[in-house]
């Protein structure tokens, strides 16, 4: 006859926020270790946020850019610059509105972030393998399932 999984108690609420703590400060350390291991170069906070937003949602126009940061078009034109100088991003007359420009990433900024995951996932996979045993290997797939759970949510 089978037997029902034990059941575990709900940690206490000092417990709770300690493990919140430890996560947070955890994920930042991570997040920073991963920068070091894949060196992309040095932008600032918004010509970060504009590289995501047309890498993860495609070509843009400055005045949607601007808008979708909440800034001045003018402010958008002066991060732009800085991005089209180094040649990460490119323009072409917008087919809806000839006084606009349509903004994208360019393919040698699209081989350097594809390079950069790369290097991290690679020190990732090689860290992974060196420093935990089969059993932590299999206990850190678990807590990535659960991170995944907690971000979802």
């Amino acid at each position: 006859m089978s037997h029902p999984p034990p059941r575990t108690a709900p940690l206490p609420p000092e417990t709770l926020h300690a493990l919140a703590e430890d996560l947070r400060v955890l994920s930042s350390k991570l997040r920073r270790r991963l920068r070091e291991e894949s060196y992309v170069g040095d932008f600032t906070p918004s010509q970060v946020q504009v590289l995501s937003l047309l890498e993860r949602e495609g070509p843009a126009t400055v005045t949607a850019l601007a808008r979708a940061h909440g800034m001045r078009p003018q402010s958008m034109g002066e991060t732009l610059a800085a991005l089209k100088a180094a040649g990460f991003v490119s323009g072409t007359p917008d087919p809806n509105d000839g006084r606009q420009t349509v903004l994208s990433l360019t393919p040698a900024f699209r081989k350097k972030v594809n390079a950069s995951r790369a290097a991290r996932e690679d020190w990732l996979y090689r860290t992974i393998q060196t420093r935990f045993s089969a059993a932590e290997q299999q206990q850190l797939a678990t807590g990535v399932d659960l991170l995944k759970r907690l971000i979802d949510s």
